[in-house]
C-alpha cells in the first residue's frame, strides 16, 4: 500500500511523493527527484531530522539519540531516513526547495467557469486532465499567471480538487491586470498556468476546538478546509466568523450553510463594518468573538484576511489575555496593475 506524503519546504513550497509502508520517506524522495538533506541513512547523524505535522508513521529502533532523542519525538520530529509512513503524512523539511533539488509544480488549465458574485467578488473555476493530478492542502494557494502578462498573481483554493476542477475567489480590484481579464476578456475554454502548491497556511490534524476568522475574500481557504472537514469528520467544534466592508461584499453564505448542514458541530456568522449596512450583525470580527470560541485558550485560531485584520485580532487576543494553543494567519493584499 502506498501513502502521500507532503513535503513542505521552508521557503513555501510544497512537493507531493508517493510512499509505500516498506520504504523510508528518504528513499520514496530520493526516487521521485527530491533531496532531502541527508548524510548516513542509519540514523547516526541526525541530517535529515524534519517534524511530522500529520499522519501515522512508524520509526523503528535503528537509530542512536545522538539524531533523535525521546523528547524530540515526542514533539513529532523524526528522522526521514528511518520514517515508514503507515497514513498519508505531512512533513515539515527545515531546507529551501531549491536546496533539495526541486520546485514548484506548473499545470496548464481551462477556464471552465467564470462568474461575478457581487461588484467585488469574482468566483473562478478551472478544470484540465493535468489538475486532476493536482495535489495541495487545504488552505494553501497557488500563482496564477496573467494572460498577456509575465505576472502572476496568488490565490487561495477556495475548494478541493474533484474531477480536475478547483474553485477560487478572487477579489476584483479596479485597476488589477487579473481583475481586468477576468471581467473584461475571459471566457469558458480560455487557458490559464497554475504554479504551487505553495504556503504554509493550512489545515493541520484537529486535536481541540477551532475559530476560523475570514475577511472579504478571505473566505477562500476556509471553504476548502470546510470541505475536508465534512470529508473526514470532526469531533470539536468549529466556528466561523466572517467579515466583511459592505453589503456587497457577502458571498458564498448558501455555501456555508450547505457545509453547516453536512458538518453538525460547525457553526457560522458574519458581519459587516460599514455603518450604512443593512446586515443584522455590524462591526468587525473581533466584536463578535465570545468567550466560549476562544475555549480559555484552548482553541486553534486560524485567520485570513488584510494585514489590518491580523493585527486587529493579534491586539484583541493580547488584550483578552488569550493565548491561543496554535494561532495561523494569512495576509493578504490587492494588486493592482
Amino acid at each position: 500500500m502506498s501513502f502521500q506524503i507532503a513535503l513542505n519546504f521552508e521557503d513555501g513550497v510544497t512537493r507531493f511523493i508517493e510512499a509505500s509502508g516498506h520504504e523510508t520517506v528518504a528513499d520514496a524522495a530520493y526516487r521521485q527527484g527530491i533531496n532531502i538533506p541527508l548524510d548516513c541513512r542509519d540514523g547516526a547523524c541526525g541530517t535529515c531530522k524534519c517534524k511530522a505535522e500529520s499522519g501515522h508513521y512508524d520509526l523503528g529502533d535503528n537509530f542512536i539519540e545522538d539524531a533523535l532523542n525521546d523528547e524530540e519525538m515526542a514533539e513529532g520530529y523524526v528522522l526521514t531516513c528511518q520514517m515508514r509512513a503507515m497514513s498519508d503524512c505531512v512533513v515539515r523539511i527545515p531546507a529551501s526547495s531549491q536546496l533539495c533539488k526541486t520546485e514548484q509544480a506548473n499545470f496548464e488549465a481551462a477556464i471552465s467557469e467564470v462568474r461575478q458574485l457581487s461588484a467585488s467578488t469574482i468566483a473562478l473555476s478551472l478544470k484540465g486532465e493535468g489538475l486532476a493530478r493536482l495535489a495541495f492542502l487545504p488552505g494553501q494557494y497557488v500563482n496564477l499567471k496573467v494572460p498577456g502578462s509575465d505576472q502572476s498573481r496568488a490565490y487561495s483554493f477556495s475548494s478541493l480538487q474533484k474531477g480536475g476542477e478547483v474553485r477560487f475567489l478572487i477579489r476584483n480590484v479596479p485597476g488589477g491586470l487579473m481583475s481586468h481579464f477576468l471581467t473584461s476578456l475571459a471566457k469558458a475554454g480560455d487557458s490559464l498556468s497554475l504554479a504551487g502548491p505553495l504556503g504554509s497556511f493550512y489545515l493541520r490534524p484537529i486535536q481541540r476546538p477551532l475559530l476560523l476568522l475570514a475577511g472579504g475574500t478571505g473566505l477562500a481557504p476556509f471553504t476548502a478546509m470546510l470541505e475536508k472537514i465534512a470529508e473526514q469528520g470532526s469531533t470539536h467544534p468549529l466556528h466561523l466568523i466572517y467579515g466583511v466592508t459592505h453589503d456587497f461584499d457577502l458571498v458564498e453564505l448558501d455555501r456555508l450553510q450547505a457545509l453547516a448542514a453536512r458538518i453538525p458541530n460547525f457553526t457560522f456568522s458574519a458581519c459587516v463594518a460599514s455603518p450604512d449596512s443593512q446586515y443584522p450583525q455590524k462591526g468587525y470580527v473581533t466584536q463578535h468573538i465570545e468567550p466560549r470560541h476562544l475555549n480559555e485558550g484552548d482553541v486553534d485560531v486560524y485567520l485570513c484576511g488584510p494585514p489590518p485584520m491580523v493585527e486587529a485580532v493579534s491586539q484583541y487576543l493580547r488584550e483578552q489575555g488569550i493565548t491561543p494553543a496554535n494561532f495561523y494567519f494569512e495576509k493578504f493584499a490587492a494588486a493592482a496593475a
